[in-house]
């Protein structure tokens, strides 16, 4: 009997789309431009990475990250000036704009400022002078800073003439009541709050992995004890332990100190939901026919749990830790906010948003509050990319 033809409005696409049999076809169909073969003996990461730059909102976050990292890396050579030099004569001055044409060229600058002191107020009121341009110069040189403890150098991305910024500084996002500039604090201060923020995040997801598994794969006494701990931990309100800890620190540590502290409490308490996610996976892969052909083939417990079962859900890792990031970074911001995190002379966004804790200081400098923009960029930045990962490492994901 001959095949009943199919109508011929349907169009070829929906076609395909009702033939799909297998997951490969369908990464196919997404994938649209790539060969055949190619995704046949393509490995996973380049199928993610095929998945991932479709999805252009997650690239551009991706790129957003990026440059945060090397902010991260590098935030001397990002900065203009020295962050903890203070220049009283100077203080709350206004952001200077660059301009990046100059009668129709190319040649950034920013205008002058002028400072005149109120004689009612005794207050410095600031204005620019579009008299005089200072040329902006890119790999120029300025303070000596480090790079990665290896070596140091005078190399930053902006600046102005050899030996003039002090004649002529500078001031990209203004300068707070001491007349230190805010452009560098906040290079700064990126540096360590997205810093702890990562390693919290690290420190937690391996926690979480490591007990969430032991405790899932092997039940009895370790499963008993690891979820009696992550009860009581999750019985625990965040914050106030939060606060109570980092209250308790003694005042006489160093900043390194109290760095590594505030990094340790955060990742200890923050592992608690992902471990309980993993235990509940183990406790259904452990059953599952793979799992027992990895035992019988003579494979050890290490490499059953760390090469078979969590690749399997490493999607739901990577979403878990790049959504704990952004967290993690508001927590330190917020404690150093309130004074209880980092401390002077320690940089970082909350330590800079403590100079616009008073009304008074906002009026006359709203651009104190410019860390905070930092922190809603870096955590939509984040937050978009780890849904752009979750997708691209899911194989079922439509």
């Amino acid at each position: 009997m001959e095949r009943e033809r199919k109508p011929d409005h349907i169009p070829e696409k929906e076609t395909k789309h009702a033939d799909l049999t297998d997951l490969t076809e369908w990464n196919q169909l997404r994938l649209g431009e790539e060969d055949t073969a190619a995704i046949h003996v393509a490995p996973n990461w380049k199928l993610t990475w095929w998945r991932f730059k479709k999805h252009r909102l997650a690239l551009a976050s991706g790129l957003v990250v990026i440059l945060l990292a090397l902010i991260v890396l590098f935030p001397g050579f990002f900065s203009t000036m020295d962050p903890q030099k203070s220049r009283a004569q100077q203080s709350f001055v206004p952001v200077q704009r660059i301009h990046l044409f100059d009668d129709g060229t190319f040649n950034p600058f920013v205008y002058g400022i002028i400072g005149q002191r109120n004689p009612e107020t005794l207050r410095m009121e600031w204005k620019i002078d579009e008299e005089k341009k200072i040329p902006i110069r890119f790999l120029a040189r300025g303070f000596e800073y480090e790079v990665l403890g290896l070596f140091t150098t005078d190399i930053h991305l902006i600046g102005v003439k050899e030996g003039d910024i002090e004649e002529n500084p500078i001031f990209l996002l203004g300068t707070d009541r001491l007349g230190r500039d805010q452009w560098s604090r906040l290079m700064y201060g990126t540096r360590v709050s997205v810093s702890i923020g990562l390693i919290s995040v690290f420190v937690s997801v391996f926690l979480g992995v490591l007990l969430g598994g032991i405790s899932g794969y092997f039940g009895g006494i370790p499963d008993l004890i690891i979820q009696r701990m992550i009860e009581i931990l999750q019985s625990l309100p965040a914050i106030p332990i939060w606060m109570a800890l980092t209250a308790a620190m003694p005042r006489d540590w160093s900043v390194e100190q109290t760095y590594f502290a505030i990094t340790l409490i955060l990742a200890l308490i923050g592992w608690t939901t992902l471990g309980r996610e993993v235990r509940g996976r183990f406790l259904v892969l452990r059953e599952e026919d793979f799992v027992m052909a990895a035992k019988l083939s003579g494979c050890s417990q290490k490499r059953i749990i760390f090469r078979h079962m969590v690749p399997t859900f490493y999607s739901h890792i990577i979403a878990s830790a790049t959504l704990a990031v952004p967290v993690m970074i508001i927590s330190e911001t917020f404690l150093s906010f309130l004074g209880l995190g980092l401390r002077p002379p320690a940089i970082s966004w909350g330590v800079l948003l403590q100079e616009a804790q008073n009304l008074q200081s906002v009026a006359l400098a709203p651009w104190l509050l410019l860390p905070g923009l930092a922190v809603i960029i870096t955590v939509l930045a984040l937050n978009i990319l780890g849904d752009g990962l979750r997708d691209a490492a899911d194989p079922y994901s439509h």
